[in-house]
């Protein structure tokens, strides 16, 4: 189906203002799907969707990172600047008063009279070309956009953040494998130990199983370089030093941390509303709109009434002894500008159009993380299972093997074999169980199931 929430929007934003300088929104006419092409995972949590790891530990970063961020802080920030600058353009639509002053002392032989005179000056701008509306409402859309990028910037650190917490329990569970892998090695390597001692294996064996061995322990630098970037990248966004985070250990620290069910994910279409990145593209259309609302201002007339009050007839005595006030009408009337304001008038439109282009393709990209994640999610999962199978047979394969070795019918190199081989297979295990949780905070962030909702 096709869905255009611009005209609603439009009206929202809409202020108060001399009609002619309304611009009619294009209907953004974005194709959104019905339903997801891949079925949705089932929902049973109506709160935030990282609260679906069932994860304590997770659930305390993400709260507070969400609470200290700086990125979140700025964009906070800029939501307050975006709100000042559109009072700043309603205050155009009031009159301007400002007072003005002047005292003079002549030097002269015998005599130094004082001058003195005091006034009010002021105007008032009756917006007659549409000008002011236009600015307001531009400024109106500004504001929006800051306040959905600011929850849009809400939906990016918490998904940072899990997806780091994800990565330093991976790289735990790592650490874990690791000691289990080098132990299972090292058994093997005294066991060639004592067969060459006993006269029935090469050297050629025990310097295989201890190349092996040595292979193995070479990837615990890599391992600790990773979870060390892990640690650092989340007390980057909880707005720590690195290297100064404390991170709870759970109960189950070395294992992956495993998605239960969360939020529901809503249809395609719920992105229009959820979405922050979208929802900001959306109120650049607007605010493209009405920048062409004041360039189409420029073409018509312009009415400024101004007017002054003045005190004084000239000297101190008499600063309150006199009373002038003037009021007038000044009428600006564009003739001839080689065609300057029409171009800009096009520049605008065209502007309007690109902004256009890019609400389209920014719900398309959001579709499409959404889609991708829950493709991973159903991917992984099936691979996962194939993995666990690898596993079973290759432990199998490994104990059979051993057996052969001792008793002289195989050789060393399928015992090295059938080792590389579990060892991958649970590697592997590890990292797919890290993807699916990764394709789960994806699938949540993609469809910003758990930050504020747009209406």
């Amino acid at each position: 189906m096709t869905v255009s929430r611009l005209t609603i929007t439009a009206s929202a934003l809409l202020l108060s203002g001399c009609a002619t300088s309304l611009i009619e929104v294009p209907a953004a006419n974005i194709p959104a799907p019905a339903t997801y092409a891949e079925q949705l995972p089932p929902a049973g949590l109506d709160e935030a969707w990282w609260n679906g790891f069932r994860d304590p530990v997770l659930a305390a970063l993400v709260e507070r990172g969400l609470g200290a961020n700086f990125e979140i802080a700025a964009a906070r920030d800029r939501v307050f600047s975006a709100e000042a600058l559109l009072r700043a353009e309603w205050a155009d639509r009031l009159p301007s008063i400002d007072g003005s002053g002047e005292a003079d002392l002549e030097l002269t032989e015998g005599n130094s009279p004082v001058t003195a005179s005091a006034g009010l000056l002021g105007s008032f701008d009756l917006d007659l070309s549409g000008r002011l509306s236009a600015e307001i409402r531009a400024a109106a859309a500004s504001y929006a956009e800051a306040d959905y990028l600011r929850a849009d910037q809400q939906r990016l650190v918490a998904a940072a953040i899990a997806r780091q917490y994800v990565e330093y329990r991976r790289t735990g569970a790592q650490l874990e494998l690791f000691e289990q892998s080098t132990e299972l090695q090292r058994q093997t390597l005294r066991i060639v130990n004592l067969r060459f001692e006993a006269g029935l294996a090469a050297n050629l064996d025990v310097r295989r199983a201890a190349a092996d061995l040595a292979q193995t322990e070479a990837r615990l630098g890599l391992i600790e370089i990773a979870r060390a970037e892990a640690e650092h990248g989340l007390a980057i966004l909880l707005a720590e030093p690195p290297g100064t985070l404390a991170i709870m250990s759970p109960e189950n620290a070395v294992t992956i941390p495993q998605y239960s069910a969360g939020p529901a994910i809503g249809t395609p279409a719920n992105l229009l509303r959820r979405r922050g990145d979208i929802l900001a593209a959306e109120a650049r259309v607007l605010r493209a709109a009405a920048e062409v609302g004041i360039e189409q201002a420029d073409l018509r007339p312009s009415l400024v009434i101004p007017g002054s009050i003045l005190l004084g007839d000239g000297t101190i005595d008499g600063l309150f002894g006199s009373f002038l006030a003037s009021l007038g009408a000044a009428l600006d009337l564009p003739l001839f500008d080689g065609g300057r304001r029409r171009a800009e008038v096009t520049a605008a439109r065209a502007d309007l159009d690109a902004s256009l282009s890019e609400y389209r393709q920014a719900f398309l990209r959001a579709l499409g993380e959404a889609e991708n994640a829950l493709v991973a999610i159903r991917a992984y999962r099936e691979r996962g299972a194939s993995l666990e199978e690898a596993i079973v047979q290759s432990e199998t394969a490994l104990e059979q093997s051993n057996a052969l070795y001792r008793e002289g019918l195989a050789s060393l190199f399928d015992v090295l074999d059938a080792q590389r081989q579990l060892i991958s297979s649970r590697q592997s295990q590890l990292d797919n169980e890290a993807a699916i949780a990764n394709a789960f905070i994806a699938l949540h962030s993609a469809a910003a199931s758990s930050t504020e909702d747009f209406n």
